[in-house]
């Protein structure tokens, strides 16, 4: 058996392509699911995921979950390495450097030193808590409503990608926007926003993507279908 550790569209890709069992996190009420067997939810740690590559016979693992989903990859990291199943990590590129972006390690570095007075947050939901304190206003985009803690002053916007240069260059000019924050995820999906400030000159502060464990690691669908192959899965 082929797991797939999901919830990007290069995991769904993926799973089109090589029968496998997919796993995504259940964080999202109503995700986009891949072709074939689905499971939903966390395995409870290393130790858990390790019983379920033993129990269920696992011959290799992709991780094709979201470029900041930093604790999945480290846990599967360590089970494959206790268990001795081959490991692959399948991450898009990050987003192209441009001049003008400020680079923070983490979300509440972001938070910390924030400029502008109108800010357009795109960092998900599970990172709202961090900027409860800061004074500007947010329009805040994810695609499940969020739970306080978060900014008082704070307009939420319900949406899932892909989005438009044009849509995000209207979105910016209705509310005024001075600021972008967002993270290095990659991928074309997301990327108008980029695209759009830079029109706009709005500043971007940038989130660099967390370190990955010492695995092999590829960009694209292609090399994930290869890497299956010579791993003989």
């Amino acid at each position: 058996m082929i797991l797939i550790l999901g919830g990007t569209g290069e995991a769904r890709e993926l799973a089109s392509r090589v029968a496998a069992v997919s796993s995504l996190a259940g964080r999202v009420s109503k995700p986009a699911l891949p072709v074939g067997e689905v499971r939903i939810g966390g395995f409870g740690g290393v130790d858990g995921l390790a019983q379920w590559l033993r129990a269920n016979d696992v011959h290799a693992v992709v991780d094709a979950t979201h470029p900041f989903a930093r604790r999945i990859t480290s846990n599967a990291f360590e089970a494959c390495e206790r268990v001795g199943v081959p490991f692959l990590i399948l991450r898009r590129p990050g987003f192209t450097p441009q001049p003008g972006w400020r680079w923070v390690d983490s979300v509440a570095e972001a938070a910390r030193d924030l400029p502008g007075t109108r800010v357009f947050l795109t960092t998900g939901r599970q990172d709202l808590a961090e900027f409860a304190a800061c004074p500007q206003w947010f329009l805040a985009r994810m695609v499940e409503p969020p739970e306080p803690p978060m900014p008082q002053r704070i307009e939420v916007l319900l949406s899932r990608g892909p989005f438009t240069v044009d849509g995000e260059l209207e979105l910016m000019r209705s509310r005024e926007i001075d600021v972008l924050v967002t993270k290095d995820s990659g991928g074309a999906m997301t990327s108008a926003k980029l695209e759009a400030a830079r029109q706009r000159g709005v500043p971007v502060v940038i989130v660099r993507r967390p370190p990955l464990p010492p695995a092999e690691t590829v960009a694209d669908v292609d090399a994930a279908v290869s890497w299956l192959g010579t791993a003989g899965a």
